[in-house]
C-alpha cells in the first residue's frame, strides 16, 4: 500500500505554517490514488504554564512562521498569562476524529490550527474541540464520547510513541511509505516548490 504519513501536531506554529503545502501535496498524492495518514507527534504533551521568557521565545517563532509562511497569526492577547502550552487534547482530537471519520482528520486539524493561530481560541479546552469537531462534521455527542474514551487516549500515546521511535523530534516531517521502507518527504518547513517534484518523483518510482 502506498501513503504518505504527515507527522505533525496542530499547535506546532510551523506546521501551521505548512498547512497550506502539506495541502497542494495531499492533492497531489490524492490523484495519484495514495492515501494520507496523520499522525500525532506530541510537541508539547502535557506542557506546563509558560514564563515571560518561554512565551517571549515561542512568538517569536510565531513571527518568523509568519514572516516565512505568510499564514495568519492572532499576536494580540496570544499566550495569555496562566495558559497552559498542552498540546495533548488537541493531538487526541485529531485522533478521535481519525478513529470516527478518517476522511475529516485533516480538516479538523486545520481547523484546530486556525483557531489556535488565527482566531486566538484556546483549543486545549475540550468544550473548544467539541465545538471544531461538529463543525468539520463529527457529530457533537459522538466526539465528546470517544475523545473522552481511554482509547483514544492510549491511540494519542501510540502516535507520539511511533513517532519518537523514528527518531522524529521536529514537525512537521512527511513521510512516503510502499511497503515497509519509509522516504522522507521533509523534516521540517519547505516550500511547495521544493516538495512538489520530490513527491512527483516518489510517486513515479512506486507507481
Amino acid at each position: 500500500m502506498r501513503r504518505l504519513l504527515y507527522v505533525m501536531d496542530p499547535m506546532c506554529s510551523w506546521c501551521w505554517g505548512f498547512a497550506p503545502v502539506a495541502q497542494a501535496l495531499f492533492e497531489q498524492a490524492a490523484n495519484a490514488g495514495v492515501a494520507v495518514q496523520l499522525v500525532m507527534g506530541g510537541l508539547r504533551a502535557g506542557g506546563a504554564g509558560l514564563d515571560d521568557t518561554t512565551r517571549d521565545y515561542i512568538l517569536q517563532h510565531w513571527h518568523a512562521v509568519q514572516a516565512a509562511t505568510g499564514q495568519p497569526f492572532r499576536f494580540e492577547g496570544a499566550l495569555a498569562e496562566g495558559f497552559v502550552y498542552d498540546t495533548e487534547p488537541a493531538c487526541r482530537a485529531v485522533v478521535t476524529v481519525r478513529a470516527l471519520a478518517e476522511d475529516l482528520a485533516w480538516p479538523m486539524a486545520r481547523r484546530i490550527q486556525q483557531a489556535f493561530y488565527a482566531e486566538g481560541q484556546d483549543v486545549t479546552h475540550a468544550s473548544v474541540l467539541v465545538a471544531l469537531a461538529e463543525e468539520v462534521g463529527v457529530p457533537r455527542i459522538e466526539f465528546a464520547d470517544a475523545f473522552d474514551a481511554q482509547a483514544q487516549v492510549d491511540a494519542t500515546a501510540a502516535d507520539v510513541a511511533w513517532a519518537r521511535d523514528l527518531g522524529i523530534a521536529g514537525f512537521p516531517t512527511l513521510l512516503a511509505q510502499h511497503g515497509t521502507p519509509l522516504a522522507l518527504l521533509t523534516n521540517g518547513y519547505q516550500p511547495l516548490e521544493a516538495l512538489k517534484p520530490l513527491l512527483a518523483a516518489w510517486l513515479m518510482h512506486n507507481a
